[in-house]
């Protein structure tokens, strides 16, 4: 209900009904209340007359003679110490109209449209002031289905402020068990009589005093039906009708949270602050939003919400025809929807898809709440969907566990078995994300990487089959985990090679960078792993990685009997080719030209430009030696003399080659590349190519 109001409130501001605020700044300015009832009495003669109000309830209680004057102390004087003084006693009854301050307020009041608050008890206790007429007769609902709110005692206004005052209404909501104001009784029992709330009291001064009848269900005045509604006949608007429920209480519309009311400072009125215009002709409401005055209630819209500002939206709804009641037959209404969901529900959802299911379920969700709503704004009669709503999710969610179940564990199956592919970060992207994903083939830009054992086939021979399976498994599988910890996929095992790709399923714009990162990740891993090698008395293990990247096919391909998701194409081939040469450079890593330009902040050493088996185009080949940021100033040095040696080895300045060369091996005496170019540079010098040599280097075998 809560969160239906709160949805449903129009949030907008209501300029007729007015509160004038006992709040922090009037009680700093003239004092804690209460006030001299003189100074109420100024307050009456400038709203009726400066202001031209039309009608002003008291959200407060006057139990209590006002003595402020000091009346009572001059009168003892009179009656003792002066007793004989005939001037004194001459001033003094001069002085008495001015000093009787509850009889100004009284006079100020009287033959105005003034209503005063008083509050209704439910528990026996002291009693004190004078109730108004009830607004209905005692016996008047005898007979009646009628269950209105009793009470044991009430505190109401001295007896001569109750005579002077238009009338009076009990200012006492009704609470629910959670603490929470949702409802005002229209109308209250006290000893058989029936009393009317104060914003009730209001509507019925400010249209003098109409009489207010109350309507049942079935015929509109026939016995026998429970009460439904209060209305009033008044001049010039015609019927005005509260709808009620069957204990005369009405649910609180609240047209907003705090302040949908204009509120103005008492004090701002008493010391003319406020424009004249601001407050002519409004309905005007005396309350208090001071914490310290206790009048602050726990709403649905606020917990510290004031009293004063409920009879407000009270006022508001019933001079706007907008209250909103629950008579019995909406109970009836909650009933037949029940009934009409669960048997739709019950009939359709074992037959129908997952996916109608749920949409059903969705659409008779949506038609409950949206039947409540339409009868909460356009009926003003409350249609609870709670348990309309609470019955539809129990049948859908009792219906779906067995289809629910078995999905499930086909997709755990499938997230099982893709997992051994994909790191698990992709599959829960993939599951999040399911349209980003397609197994269908398409040509997209991949970075592809190949790792493979050096001489494997020697090492294998010298192990049995149970150690040869334990290797495996201990260099394949944390090599596997460095693919997964860069959002890399993995192929396919190929005996002791790894072929993994970036860039598909899930797109990825750093599939180049991931790929290198994983790749010299993979060699500083493997190093790790050579002493526990060596505990087990096996021979130590170098891989070749091969990377390269461009358009290539990938998705899933393969025959009728068998599929695959993977990739097809020359840049594939060509990541293979990279790794296979590994070897002949004694580097670890080999990129291609189309990686190293995407991934700029790498120091590359260019190897040789070469044309591999099957490709007659040639290409250039280079070993990422470590990011530019981390690189030493010597290791930029090596490397930048290592490409004036490649320089003049195309030129074929093979002097300058040798002597730069000769510098870079004393240098790095156990680096491999060095002496592979020393061994051609002696060779072109004995044999030199022809004139037209590229400086290619051509491989015969993969």
């Amino acid at each position: 209900y809560d969160a239906q109001l709160q949805l449903a409130m129009p949030n907008t501001k209501d300029n007729y009904v007015v509160i004038l605020d006992i709040d922090e700044k009037s009680l700093k300015e003239e004092g804690r209340w209460p006030w001299s009832r003189d100074k109420l009495s100024l307050l009456m003669d400038k709203l009726f007359d400066k202001y031209a109000v039309k009608v002003v309830g008291y959200d407060v209680v006057f139990a209590e003679k006002d003595t402020s004057s000091g009346l009572e102390v001059l009168q003892n004087i009179a009656q003792k110490e002066l007793k004989n003084d005939a001037q004194y006693h001459e001033v003094l009854e001069k002085l008495r109209p001015q000093l009787e301050y509850d009889s100004l307020f009284a006079n100020s009041i009287k033959n105005r449209k003034v209503v005063l608050g008083y509050y209704l008890n439910p528990e026996k206790g002291n009693m004190s002031g004078t109730l108004p007429e009830p607004v209905f007769p005692a016996g008047e609902f005898t007979g009646r289905p009628v269950k209105l709110t009793s009470y044991s005692s009430y505190g109401a206004n001295l007896p001569e402020l109750q005579k002077a005052a238009a009338s009076a209404g009990h200012f006492t909501p009704l609470t629910d068990p959670d603490g929470v104001v949702r409802r005002v009784p229209m109308i209250a029992e006290y000893n058989g009589a029936y009393y009317e709330s104060l914003s009730l009291a209001m509507v019925r001064t400010l249209f003098d005093q109409p009489k207010l009848t109350a309507g049942y269900s079935g015929d509109k005045y026939a016995s026998g039906g429970d009460l439904e509604w209060l209305e009033m006949e008044t001049k010039g608007t015609g019927s005005l009708r509260i709808q009620v429920d069957a204990s005369a209480a009405t649910l609180i519309p609240y047209r907003g949270k705090q302040n949908s009311f204009q509120y103005f400072s008492l004090a701002d009125v008493l010391h003319d602050r406020v424009p004249v215009d601001q407050l002519k002709s409004k309905v005007v409401l005396i309350g208090t939003t001071s914490p310290g005055l206790k009048d602050l209630r726990n709403t649905p819209v606020g917990e510290s919400y004031p009293g004063v500002e409920i009879h407000a939206n009270m006022i508001d709804s019933i001079l706007t025809t907008k209250t909103k009641g629950h008579p019995f037959y909406m109970l009836t209404a909650e009933q037949g929807l029940l009934l009409a969901m669960g048997i739709l529900l019950a009939v359709m959802l074992p037959i129908v898809s997952p996916v109608i299911a749920t949409l059903l379920w969705i659409s008779a969700s949506v038609i409950t709440v949206g039947s409540s709503f339409y009868s909460w704004q356009q009926l003003n009669l409350l249609l609870p969907f709670a348990n309309c709503l609470v019955l539809i999710c129990l049948l859908f969610f009792i219906d779906m566990p067995i289809g629910y179940f078995f999905e499930t564990r086909t997709k755990k199956k499938i997230t099982g078995l893709f997992g051994q592919y994909v790191p698990n970060e992709l599959v829960e992207e993939m599951a999040k994300n399911p349209q980003s994903v397609s197994m269908e083939g398409e040509s997209r830009e991949m970075t592809i990487l190949f790792s493979d054992v050096r001489s494997f086939t020697t090492i294998s021979e010298g192990l049995n089959a149970k150690d040869l399976t334990e290797l495996m498994s201990m260099f394949l599988t944390p090599l596997s985990r460095v693919v997964y910890k860069h959002r890399g996929t993995i192929d396919k095992y190929m005996g002791d090679c790894i072929m993994a790709f970036w860039g598909a399923p899930l797109p990825d714009s750093d599939h180049a960078r991931n790929a290198i990162t994983a790749g010299l990740e993979m060699l500083a891993t493997l190093q790790d792993l050579q002493p526990r090698f060596k505990e087990r008395g096996w021979p130590e293990i170098h891989i070749g990685v091969g990377i390269n990247t461009g358009n290539v096919s990938v998705g899933n391909m393969g025959s009728e009997v068998r599929v695959a998701y993977t990739v097809m194409g020359d840049d594939v081939n060509l990541a293979s080719r990279l790794e296979g040469i590994t070897k002949q450079y004694g580097v670890g890593i080999v990129v291609g030209e189309n990686t190293k330009n995407r991934v700029t902040d790498f120091l590359y050493r260019e190897l040789d430009q070469v044309r591999v088996k099957g490709k007659d185009k040639p290409v250039t080949i280079y070993e990422p030696v470590a990011l530019n940021a981390e690189a030493s100033q010597a290791l930029k040095d090596e490397v930048d003399l290592f490409h004036e040696v490649r320089d003049c080895y195309r030129n074929q300045d093979w002097d300058q080659a040798e002597l730069r060369l000769s510098g870079l091996q004393r240098a790095a005496p156990d680096n491999k590349l060095y002496p592979i170019y020393a061994e051609r540079i002696a060779y072109f010098r004995s044999n030199p190519p022809p004139q037209d040599w590229d400086g290619v280097y051509v491989f015969q075998t993969k």
